[in-house]
C-alpha cells in the first residue's frame, strides 16, 4: 500500500513552503512515440491463447463478452485482448515524496510536466500531494476509458450479445476515462500488480474532496468512485479452479473488502492477507467492463489454436447427424468455414439434444419447443464454438455448452465460469458466459448430445 512505501522512503513530510523540485527530463512515458515504440502495439494480439515470440510477454488482458474480436471496432488500442510486452526501456513510477499544500493545482508537483503526481484533496484549505520518481525495475500499462496517449488499452462498457444494437456502444459510461494502473516487475518473475485510477495527459490523478481516502500519519490512501475490483480464483486457472472473493484495490495498490454499493463514501476493512499481485486467471472489473488476466506462464498451459481445432475436427470427423431432418451437421473450425444453415447445429438448451434448423414442434406464438427425442419442452438455439481460448481452463473438447446463449466449450471451463459471480451494477453479481456476456441459467450450462453417441 501507498502508507507502507511511504513510511519507508527517505524523505520527512515537507512543508509546501519548503519543498523541494524532482525533475526528470524523460518524455512522456505513455506518450503515443512511447506506445508505438513497445512491441505490444505495433501487432495485433494472437485471436487464441498463446504469445507471440518475436518479444518479451508479461501477459494478456481479455474482455469478457466478446469471443475473440469487438463489433465493429477492432483496432488500435481498442481491442478485446491486450498483450503487455516488455518496453525498451522502464517507464514504472513509485511514491517518493509526500506534499502538504492548500491547493494541488498550484503544487509544483502537479505544475511539472515531469513529474507524475497523485493530489488527495482532503478539505478546501488542505490537500496532500504525492510526487512520485521513476523506477528502473518495473513497466506501466494502463486501462481507461480515454482515447488520449497515456491510456494503452482502450476499453469500452460491455453489453451482452442479446442486447447490442448497432456498434454495441452505450452512451452513458460507467468506466473512468483513466481507470487504472497494472505495473509488471522487468525481471523473473515478472510480478504484476493493480493500482486503482491512472495518470492523466499531465501525469496527474486527482482525488476530489467527495473522493472515499484517508490520511493518518504517513498513510495517505484512496478509492476511485466507481471502485476497481479484482478476483483471483483458488487453485491457479486449472481445472481445479474455484472462484476467490471480490475485493477492492486502492490507488496505492492496498486491497480491502468490497463496498456495500459502489458509490458508498465510506472505505472498508483492509484485508491484509491480499494483495494486489494479479495472478493467472485473476478478474478485473471496472464498473462496467470485465478483464480477465492470463500470465505467460499460464498461457503456455492453455490449448492452442492448433490443438484446438484438432478436437473441433474430431467432433466433425464423427459426422453428426440432425435425427429430424438426417443431415450433416458441422461445426465450425480452420478447416470448415461457417457452415450453411443445413448443416448448421442447434441444440435443445434443457436437455442437450443437437439437432439442425428444422422447425418441428415449432410454436408460433413461443420460442420454445419438445424436444422430439426426449419430449422436453426447451428453447432451441443454435451452437457456436467458444473460439477466446485463453478463457478456457483446460484442453478438453467442447462438448458442453453454456445456457441459455449456446456458446460451446469444454465441460471445466463451463463449469467453473458458472461459478464465477461477475459485478453488475452497484452492488449485484451475476454468471456469465464469458464470450458473449449474456447472464447464465441455472445451473448455466448442459452437456450436449449428438444422435447414437454421447461426446
Amino acid at each position: 500500500m501507498l502508507g507502507s512505501y511511504l513510511k519507508n522512503s527517505p524523505f520527512k513530510e515537507i512543508p509546501s513552503d519548503k519543498r523541494s523540485h524532482h525533475s526528470q527530463h524523460s518524455h512522456h512515458p505513455m506518450s503515443k512515440q512511447h506506445y508505438t515504440d513497445s512491441c505490444s502495439s505495433s501487432r495485433s494480439p494472437p485471436s487464441v491463447a498463446g504469445l507471440s515470440t518475436d518479444c518479451e510477454d508479461y501477459g494478456e488482458l481479455v474482455v469478457l463478452g466478446y469471443n475473440g474480436h469487438l463489433v465493429n471496432y477492432e483496432k488500435g488500442r481498442k481491442r478485446s485482448k491486450f498483450i503487455l510486452t516488455k518496453r525498451s526501456a522502464a517507464n514504472g513510477v513509485k511514491p517518493y515524496k509526500k506534499h502538504v499544500v492548500k491547493n494541488p493545482q498550484n503544487s509544483k508537483a502537479v505544475q511539472d510536466s515531469a513529474l507524475h503526481s497523485v493530489s488527495y484533496t482532503m478539505s478546501r484549505n488542505q490537500a496532500v500531494v504525492v510526487e512520485y520518481k521513476s523506477d528502473p525495475d518495473t513497466d506501466m500499462f494502463q486501462i481507461g476509458r480515454s482515447g488520449e496517449s497515456p491510456i494503452d488499452f482502450i476499453v469500452m462498457d460491455t453489453v451482452p450479445a442479446n442486447q447490442r444494437r448497432y456498434n454495441g456502444e452505450v452512451t452513458q459510461s460507467t468506466i473512468s476515462r483513466f481507470a487504472c494502473r497494472i505495473l509488471v516487475e522487468r525481471n523473473p518473475p515478472y510480478t504484476s500488480r493493480i493500482f486503482a485510477a491512472g495518470f492523466d495527459g499531465a501525469r496527474n490523478i486527482f482525488l476530489g474532496e467527495k473522493a472515499v481516502k484517508w490520511h493518518s500519519g504517513e498513510e495517505i490512501d484512496g478509492l476511485t468512485t466507481n471502485g476497481v475490483f479484482i478476483m483471483s480464483p483458488t487453485e491457479g486457472f486449472t481445472p481445479a479452479s474455484k472462484p476467490g472473493t471480490w475485493y477492492e484495490v486502492s490507488v496505492g495498490g492496498g486491497i480491502y473488502s468490497a463496498r456495500n454499493s459502489r458509490a458508498d463514501p465510506l472505505k472498508s476493512h483492509q484485508m491484509l492477507n491480499a494483495d494486489n499481485v494479479l495472478h493467472d486467471g485473476t478478474l478485473i472489473d471496472l464498473c462496467g467492463v470485465t478483464l480477465l488476466w492470463r500470465s505467460a506462464s499460464g498461457l503456455h498451459a492453455s490449448p492452442n489454436e492448433q490443438e484446438f481445432n484438432k478436437l473441433v475436427e474430431e467432433i466433425n470427423a464423427c459426422r453428426p447427424q440432425c435425427p429430424v431432418g438426417l443431415t450433416t451437421l458441422v461445426l465450425p473450425s480452420k478447416s470448415h468455414a461457417t457452415p450453411g444453415l443445413d448443416k448448421q447445429p442447434f441444440v435443445y438448451i434443457k436437455c442437450g439434444h443437437v439437432h439442425g434448423r428444422h422447425t418441428w414442434g415449432q410454436k408460433d406464438d413461443d420460442d420454445k419447443r419438445t424436444c422430439p427425442l426426449c419430449l422436453k419442452e426447451s428453447p432451441f438455439i443454435k451452437l457456436e464454438v467458444g473460439s477466446e481460448l485463453s478463457f478456457y481452463v483446460d484442453a478438453g473438447s467442447p462438448t458442453y455448452c453454456f445456457s441459455p446463449c449456446g456458446h460451446m466449450a469444454s465441460e471445466n471451463t463451463v463449469k467453473y465460469w458458472a461459478k464465477v459471480l461477475i459485478p453488475h451494477a452497484s452492488n449485484e453479481f451475476h454468471a456469465i458466459c464469458p464470450f458473449c456476456a449474456i447472464p447464465l441459467d441455472n445451473p448455466g450450462y448442459v452437456k450436449l448430445i449428438f444422435q447414437d453417441q454421447e461426446l
